[in-house]
């Protein structure tokens, strides 16, 4: 019996980094059928591990500003898919196409975001190995 024991606490201590990793990247939050799309005006735009965030003020149908913020994946990813640490500049009017989650407040995951410069970047480019155009 204590054998039994000892072993699965060392199989769960193993496999403990696993599920929480796997846990960190679900999307259940996000509503994945649900694609919006934001004008607005760019805040800050965090270029860091785990996911880059993007702030975007955007003007509500009743005038008022609601600040959203958008993930994205990690730098190396982006980087991949044509993103950089200058691609958005605080003052820069952008288009973004989300998915909103699911609670309803103002965040979301990126899909694509247009530059003011006409340029749309694909937030998934990176990951299929395609830049967007």
């Amino acid at each position: 019996m204590k054998r039994e024991v000892i072993a699965l606490s060392a199989l769960l201590m193993c496999i403990s980094p696993f599920v929480s990793l796997s846990a960190h990247h679900g999307t259940a939050a996000f509503d994945n059928e649900k694609k919006i799309t934001l004008k607005g005006t760019v805040t800050e735009w965090f270029w860091s591990n785990p996911h880059c965030l993007l702030r975007f003020d955007v003007k509500g149908d009743d005038s008022q500003i609601v600040h959203w913020i958008g993930e994205t994946q990690n730098p190396v990813t982006m980087v991949n898919g044509g993103w950089s640490k200058a691609s958005f500049k605080v003052g820069d009017e952008v288009t973004v196409t989300l998915n909103p989650v699911k609670n309803g407040l103002p965040l979301g995951r990126i899909l694509t975001a247009e530059l003011p410069s006409g340029k749309t970047l694909d937030a998934n480019a990176g990951i299929r190995g395609n830049v967007y155009k």
